[in-house]
């Protein structure tokens, strides 16, 4: 699989953003000239409401050749959805059995595209009322033809983990490889191509805020994700009179409206309401250097806070390669019952917790509360070995999804053909080497 990219991008995190396709096609001095130049329309996409404090607010000025309003009406998608917005009773079931899918199978037909292969695992909240999220995962063979997408129920956090996304958005272009992820937050417009042929991988939505970069606090003004390292697309025009069709996620449900050109003819735009992504290599570790573990949240990438200080809607978090040396120490991940709901992710390689089973392209849930940690055969090795200075998840990713609310899932996750129902004998080996007569 290739992984150049032919396409430029602007560095950072966060910033104000300019960029136009023909110059001068930015207005100088104001947002909304009675004539734009070249005869462009004005258009504001928000990101957050108008009052919403200066530091946090978001929002982005295009200027584009039709205004985006000249469309049909919605109608309601006429493909089956398998995604939802509402996680109650009638759509969902609650369950805190540890879970584990092998890899999602990917269609046997040569016609899925990036919106038909979307199927959501489960979820908290509801999309209506702006609280909680959603875990998706895309398996497609088809390129999105004169077709877009977008979110009104919250930001998009993407995973590719087989084949790259050439993606289009209403900014410009960008090219995401396993190993990197994309945010297209909510109500931006875009097109999915794939150019490596068949593809998958997952999709986390949040309903709420935005995501961030997490507080650094005592580590100082460095390390983690380091804003430099972001990537926003720069302004890529087209002007065709061909038809589309515009497919809008609104609570949870699928529309469709039919345009007569194309949505990506936005021709310039500013400003700090933007799609972008970023390389998971660029990660800058921090790790225990004498004993013991520091808590996983350390390999944070990107957080959405709620309103508790401290608690996530949703955390993005890796476990990069990187090195460990800790001295007298289980050095595998922690037994652990946590608050949080843990979702995982593999992109490639092997878990340095899990011996097999655990799978590039499948996934595992560990609910709130509910135990789990290293396999049998993991916690044989870790407690054997020579704690030597070495190397721990080269040639691998892995990710993890993780969320204060409690996940209910959705009946095509539970009964899925790739639900692995042997999965809680990972643990049923595990040695018992309590000797109350011996330290």
């Amino acid at each position: 699989m290739s992984t150049s990219d032919q396409y430029t991008y602007q560095s950072g995190f966060g910033n104000h953003f300019s960029s136009e396709a023909l110059p001068g096609a930015l207005p100088v001095g104001q947002n909304t000239p009675q004539v734009c130049p070249y005869g462009l329309y004005a258009e504001q996409l928000s990101g957050t409401a108008f009052t919403v404090a200066r530091s946090n607010n978001q929002r982005t000025w295009f200027y584009r050749i039709h205004p985006s309003v000249m469309h049909r009406p919605f109608e309601p998608y006429n493909k089956d959805s398998h995604m939802v917005g509402t996680f109650d009773t009638r759509t969902t079931e609650p369950t805190p059995t540890q879970i584990r899918w092998l890899p999602f199978a990917i269609p046997n037909t040569e016609h899925v595209d990036f919106i038909d292969g979307l199927h959501t695992i489960g979820g908290a909240g509801d999309a209506a009322l702006k609280s909680g999220l959603a875990v998706h995962i895309y398996a497609a063979t088809a390129s999105m033809n004169k077709r877009a997408f977008s979110s009104s129920d919250g930001d998009l956090l993407i995973v590719p983990q087989q084949g790259r996304l050439d993606i289009t958005t209403e900014f410009g272009p960008l090219m995401v490889a396993p190993n990197e992820i994309v945010v297209i937050q909510r109500g931006m417009r875009f097109s999915v191509d794939f150019p490596d042929g068949p593809s998958r991988g997952y999709m986390l939505e949040v309903f709420e805020s935005h995501f961030e970069l997490p507080d650094l606090g005592p580590i100082g003004a460095n390390g983690l994700a380091n804003p430099r390292d972001f990537q926003t697309p720069t302004a890529k025009y087209e002007h065709t009179n061909e038809e589309w069709h515009i497919v809008n996620k609104y609570q949870g449900e699928l529309f469709v409206a039919a345009q007569d050109h194309s949505p990506y003819d936005v021709v310039a735009w500013h400003g700090n309401y933007a799609p972008y992504k970023y390389d998971l290599a660029n990660f800058a570790v921090i790790n225990s250097v004498s004993f013991d573990h520091v808590d996983p949240s350390i390999f944070t990438v990107l957080t959405c806070k709620s309103a508790h200080p401290g608690t996530a809607v949703a955390d993005f978090v890796i476990f990069p390669p990187r090195f460990e040396v800790q001295q007298h120490t289980f050095r595998p991940p922690y037994f652990h019952r946590n608050c949080m709901s843990e979702f995982m992710g593999l992109i490639r390689g092997e878990y340095e917790a899990k011996q097999g089973g655990f799978l590039p392209g499948g996934a595992s849930l560990h609910s709130i509360m509910t135990p789990h940690g290293p396999d049998s055969q993991t916690v044989k090795n870790a407690t054997m070995r020579d704690l030597l200075p070495g190397r721990v998840a080269d040639n691998t990713q892995s990710f993890m999804f993780e969320s204060m609310f409690q996940l209910r899932l959705t009946k095509w996750a539970i009964d899925n053909q790739q639900r692995d129902h042997d999965y809680y004998k990972a643990w049923q080996s595990i040695p018992i080497t309590f000797n109350p007569n011996q330290m």
